[in-house]
């Protein structure tokens, strides 16, 4: 009873979300990953619907502590202002630097960061994912560039990337990216 009282309250939450049956996929991640040439900032092309981000002109900004976590700050344009928010990011396992550990609160643990596909220069893609008791998972994808638009070839590349990890696309959407400031 008690489980089914929580999918119950946890339906909310996830119908801004993409969720999907069973446990979450384990995609793989870039190879020879190296966080000092990922650092800097990366703007948000398209993505798996997230209930915290609803704004346009949405940006993330990666930098290195002095104690060697990763400063994120990631940024938005919603009702009529600028909206930014600090979290931490770390390396959970040093064999393993493409998968990240992110939190925003200290409240919260941290969350899948995985970075599927990079070249540092121009495209990264990225994936979360939540199991919920086993029975289903919450999602999450980003396709990210160095710049606020990507070649049509480019984005075409990072969705294959993503279907071909057996991620589904259908709730996949652009990011405005217009009318933005720098």
């Amino acid at each position: 009873m008690s489980a089914v009282c929580l999918l119950l309250l946890l339906l909310p939450v996830v119908s801004a979300q993409t969720y999907r049956w069973g446990p979450c996929p384990t995609p793989k991640i870039q190879p020879g990953f190296s966080l000092q040439e990922y650092l800097g900032r990366w703007y948000e092309i398209e993505k798996l619907p997230a209930s915290f981000e609803k704004g346009k002109c949405i940006e993330a900004n990666y930098a290195v502590r002095t104690d060697g976590t990763i400063r994120v700050v990631n940024s938005q344009f919603y009702k009529d202002k600028v909206r930014t928010v600090e979290g931490t990011a770390v390396v959970h396992d040093p064999r393993e630097p493409a998968k990240l550990g992110v939190s925003f609160s200290y409240f919260t643990p941290y969350s899948p960061y995985w970075v599927l596909s990079t070249d540092y220069s121009s495209l990264s893609v990225v994936y979360s994912c939540y199991d919920i008791l086993r029975i289903f998972h919450v999602e999450y994808a980003w396709i990210l560039g160095r710049a606020r638009f990507l070649p049509d070839e480019t984005v075409d590349y990072a969705r294959q990337l993503l279907m071909n990890e057996g991620i589904d696309l259908f709730k996949m959407r652009d990011t405005d990216q217009t009318g933005c400031k720098d």
